[in-house]
């Protein structure tokens, strides 16, 4: 069975995803990947081809008609590796949706069709208008034009929310990271048992193993009880600056504490300067990005809590992966899987400083069952959410197009 998956890149932790489902038996993997710049991945996004064990074909990318982008040549990549599922992605799926000539080609060769999605930010069909007026949809830069009291607002998210259904339906199959899909690819009238729950998860057998390797090992930084860390790239929708903020309320009460910041991105030299006007240069370090694992586990090891005060995603599976307590608001939707009130972290309102406040003191003011707290993050990880579930899961959305496949021959 061979799978083709469209992505607008190729990020280093999916990579590992995409070589576990190439390595099963009789199943193959290709990716088209724009050529150069792709325009869906978010700023500071760390790409690599090192390691990866399937077949990638570089397409350009070009604007379509309805202003979003797709690869010029798809047809003749598909008819020269002639997949039996095709895995894509938003904005890639609207291709199919608006252009017939493609839908007809690819069902024409009986290949089957799966659309791979979180869900999140996308609202429930009766909702759609209400959840985009009200500003529901931002880039990563917190910016929005929307004016909802136009004619043109209500025009576009109404086709906006009937484009979304067509998408939805055309497809055979959903591949999820959260159980929200249910109910939100529901309103929009998709059957459940086209939906398929995968979650979403580092190789967390390559990561545990580097853990393994550093076990005890720090190499990094001084030791210090009391020390936050934050991972991820540095845009406004992270809310580092929150963060940032917050921390230097706490160090009142912990004057001891510690702030890590790694990753690199355009807000870093805001961060930064944030820092020194506050007067916390000193206790608040940024490292740039550090993508090695035996070197970013380094900076989990040093670290009593893992915070993630705005958007994101896998870097609290990371955390888990090392037995770190999680504090958190809303992410991306997966942290509702990952993160349990009181167990293993926190989550605070979103966007609301004073609770990640408490939420953290709580936290800084008994170490030892925090630490306690981190161990159960390990658990959750070792048991329920991990690269084999996410393996296991995509096996059942592919074995159903296989089956339909089948069917529909009879």
């Amino acid at each position: 069975m061979k799978i083709l998956f469209t992505f607008g890149g190729l990020p280093h932790y999916y990579n590992l995803v995409l070589n576990r489902l190439n390595r099963i038996e009789g199943q193959e993997i290709v990716v088209i990947a724009p050529k150069s710049g792709g325009k869906t991945v978010g700023s500071g996004v760390h790409q690599t081809l090192d390691g990866i064990e399937f077949k990638v074909h570089f397409l350009e990318e070009y604007k379509t008609l309805w202003g979003k982008p797709f690869f010029k040549n798809f047809i003749e990549t598909i008819e020269a590796e002639r997949p039996d599922v095709i895995v894509t992605i938003w904005p890639y799926i609207l291709a199919f949706v608006y252009n017939p000539m493609l839908l007809w080609k690819i069902r024409s060769m009986g290949i089957k069709l799966i659309l791979k999605e979180i869900p999140f930010n996308i609202p429930k069909f009766k909702e759609a208008l209400d959840f985009y007026a009200n500003g529901g949809v931002a880039s990563e830069t917190m910016q929005t034009n929307l004016k909802p009291d136009s004619l043109a607002f209500k025009l576009k998210y109404t086709l906006l929310k009937y484009t979304y259904k067509r998408a939805f339906n055309l497809v055979d199959a959903h591949v999820d990271y959260t159980e929200e899909a249910y109910e939100v690819f529901g309103s929009y009238g998709v059957p459940k048992e086209k939906i398929f729950v995968i979650y979403n998860s580092p190789d967390t057998d390559l990561i545990l193993a580097d853990k393994a390797k550093i076990e005890g090992v720090n190499t990094v930084l001084p030791e210090n009880p009391l020390r936050l860390l934050h991972v991820g790239r540095l845009v406004k929708w992270k809310r580092v600056d929150m963060l940032i903020e917050v921390f230097s309320k706490l160090l009142v009460q912990f004057p001891t504490a510690e702030l890590v910041v790694v990753g690199t991105g355009p807000e870093e030299q805001n961060l930064k300067q944030q820092a020194i006007d506050l007067g916390i240069e000193k206790q608040v370090v940024f490292t740039g990005g550090v993508y090695k694992m035996t070197e970013l586990g380094q900076y989990f090891n040093a670290s009593l809590v893992y915070v993630l005060a705005g958007m994101g995603g896998l870097s609290i599976n990371d955390a888990m992966c090392f037995d770190k307590p999680i504090v958190c608001a809303v992410a991306d939707g997966t942290e509702k899987k990952l993160v349990r009130d009181g167990y293993n972290g926190f989550i605070f309102e979103d966007g609301n400083a004073d609770d990640l406040f408490k939420k953290l003191a709580v936290l800084l003011s008994a170490p030892a069952k925090t630490r306690q707290m981190g161990l159960n993050s390990g658990q959750i990880i070792r048991d329920e959410v991990n690269i084999h579930v996410v393996i296991k899961n995509y096996q059942r959305a592919f074995e159903s197009c296989r089956s339909s496949a089948v069917s529909n021959l009879g």
